[in-house]
């Protein structure tokens, strides 16, 4: 089979891209088409495939303001010529799902979200008065209609998770299945180590909420550990107190030895699913976590008398005051938690498992197309 591939972009690995790379595994002789490629950015397995690039990608300063071109997104995706495929799958939280199939070839789109920047984090993303934020105000109503329209090209959805299934129904009007994201276990183990500090790993961006962490430990006291970067991190580094610090973008093999001597993982945002809380879980550590989203499908939470052995606390509130009753109460039962079962709930989500379900999805999709 001849197949395509379509990433919304690649300029570095988060949970999309590992979801693409589990895909390029299963699929190595695939082509992908994405609007912007950083050579280098994401591990062989996507490097080495024929990677095609957009318009986009020559225009200034892409590399690091990409998503300032947002409103020229949905024309450079329709740009592409997919002819000749067998299959095309999106692998889509922006506009990748929007590309336009020849004839009848079948379309699958793994659906991360519909497009959170114009339907449900608009607020958050935009709420400034520069320039690219006044232009997403006035854009937005346009880019609905058309992530609506485009939506139809769309032959089957698979969704990230309960939370992206219902509000794929919501906006689109679509029914999809559930396939969770592959989390690549093997690169975590529960060590026996266990430091003073307490974690939070991921993208300094407004939805993510690292400001309610650092308030909450700024009341607390307690050693935080901040792994990650991004617009937020200047002011953020100006609101904390000296017990937390902030470790910037680390590699890989880094993030793992955090995670192992770690306490617990603070997780104060609402993710689409979050690949975060499942790694500290490999690794034999506890999850803090809010309890909408993603969270709240992976994290098992504690309940006094429970058969079920918990993997974390799941607080409702999401602001300081709710993430520092939930360290509070950590703290106190700290030694329910048994790493070995944390680790064992973890292997569930394990990419041979992604792999698997992500095969049976495509055979049975092409045998109905």
């Amino acid at each position: 089979m001849k197949i395509a591939f379509v990433h919304d972009w690649l300029t570095g690995m988060r949970g999309g891209e590992r979801c693409l790379e589990a895909m390029c595994e299963l699929f190595p002789g695939a082509d992908i088409y994405t609007l912007v490629h950083i050579p280098g950015s994401v591990p062989g397995s996507i490097e080495n495939c024929r990677i095609r690039t957009s318009f986009l990608q020559h225009f200034p300063f892409i590399r690091t303001h990409y998503r300032y071109y947002l409103p020229l997104m949905p024309r450079a995706i329709e740009s592409f010529c997919l002819r000749g495929y067998d299959l095309v799958i999106s692998s889509s939280h922006c506009v990748a799902k929007g590309v336009r199939i020849a004839g009848s070839t079948p379309h699958l789109c793994y659906c991360y979200t519909p497009m959170r920047y114009i339907w449900d984090m608009h607020a958050q993303y935009f709420r400034g008065r520069d320039l690219s934020s006044i232009a997403m105000r006035l854009l937005r109503e346009h880019l609905k209609k058309w992530d609506l329209a485009s939506s139809r090209r769309v032959g089957a959805f698979i969704a990230i998770s309960e939370t992206v299934q219902k509000r794929i129904k919501r906006c689109y009007t679509k029914d999809s299945r559930i396939l969770y994201p592959p989390v690549d276990t093997e690169r975590f183990r529960y060590t026996g180590e266990r430091g003073d500090y307490y974690l939070v790993v991921g993208a300094m961006v407004p939805y993510k909420r690292v400001d309610i962490a650092v308030d909450a430990f700024n009341v607390l006291g307690y050693p935080l550990k901040i792994a990650g970067c991004g617009p937020e991190e200047a002011r953020l580094r100006k609101r904390a107190k000296n017990n937390i610090s902030f470790l910037g973008r680390l590699s890989d093999p880094e993030i793992a030895s955090l995670y192992s001597r770690c306490k617990a993982l603070i997780f104060p945002g609402e993710e689409d699913f979050g690949i975060v809380p499942l790694e500290a879980m490999a690794s034999g550590k506890p999850v803090l976590a809010f309890a909408e989203g993603g969270a709240g499908e992976t994290v098992v939470d504690y309940e006094e008398g429970s058969a079920h052995p918990a993997t974390g606390i799941l607080y409702k509130e999401q602001n300081a005051g709710g993430l520092v009753r939930a360290v509070k109460s950590f703290e106190s039962i700290e030694r329910v938690f048994r790493p070995e079962e944390i680790r064992k709930h973890a292997l569930a989500f394990d990419k041979r498992v992604f792999k698997a379900g992500f095969r049976q999805i495509v055979e049975e999709f092409l045998s109905n197309a």
